[in-house]
């Protein structure tokens, strides 16, 4: 047998027949998935679900709801935690794109989209879908519920430290810090004097005293290799007895034991 060489240099025909493009069994875990989905009427329960967030008639049509909803379900199953990464994951794989139900001459979602429709729906529709996947679980004997676990993950904040903000004042930390200097004689204080002026000060990182302005629930945590940062904590209860499903997921301060 003679070693085939890879092309260095490759102009992609102008034309090419859908027979003849490239295609793939499929993953035997989603193809299930999508079974159960449809067997379910998934797609027309979310789309009823979700139709009072959208205009009737005007306006360019929206992903599909139950194309958004499977995009998170990947996110869970191959433990992506970004839309980018999700986006990108779901472009990259012909599996994942028959999985949501997407043509080859398709494009996938864009990860702004899925900003864009995650800030649209309610929570209550978030916690509505996954109501309905668990009475499916339940419908199909895979959940036990006798014994419960609890798994608690500490999960840094989107949101920068140095943005934090007085409760009382809404004053900056910055600006907060350049005080304290100039009460102890530094006119005009460098960015080291106020690095040290912060080193100096004993409990800084009160959450009773300062707040994000655009994050608020997220609290100042030490993590586990020591950092400091503004984190939330998730618990998530699984079902030991069953399958392992997830049953509930509530979300905390990250410095709340």
């Amino acid at each position: 047998m003679s070693m085939g060489r890879r092309e260095r240099e490759q102009q992609n025909p102008i034309w090419i027949t859908s027979a003849s493009m490239a295609s793939s069994p499929g993953h035997p875990f989603y193809e299930q998935v999508d079974r159960i989905l449809r067997s379910e009427g998934f797609d027309a329960y979310v789309e009823k679900l979700c139709s009072r967030h959208y205009a009737k008639t005007q306006g360019r049509p929206s992903i599909p709801p139950g194309v958004y909803f499977r995009m998170l379900m990947i996110g869970y199953f191959e433990r992506i935690d970004s839309e980018r990464g999700i986006s990108w994951r779901c472009a990259d794989s012909l599996s994942l794109r028959r999985f949501l139900g997407l043509g080859l001459d398709e494009e996938t979602p864009h990860h702004s989209s899925l900003s864009r429709i995650r800030g649209r729906l309610s929570l209550e529709v978030h916690e509505e879908v996954f109501g309905w996947v668990l009475r499916v679980l339940g419908k199909r004997g895979l959940i036990n519920g006798k014994t419960l676990g609890v798994d608690a993950t500490t999960l840094e904040a989107n949101a920068a430290l140095r943005s934090i903000v007085r409760r009382d004042t809404n004053e900056s930390y910055e600006s907060f810090l350049k005080d304290l200097a100039q009460a102890s004689g530094i006119a005009t204080p460098s960015r080291m004097d106020l690095a040290r002026i912060d080193r100096k000060r004993a409990k800084k990182g009160s959450n009773k005293e300062w707040v994000h302005p655009h994050d608020p629930e997220a609290q100042i945590t030490k993590m586990k290799d020591g950092r400091t940062h503004l984190a939330h904590k998730a618990e998530h209860a699984v079902d030991m007895n069953g399958d392992g499903a997830v049953l509930a997921v509530t979300l905390h301060g990250g410095s709340q034991g």
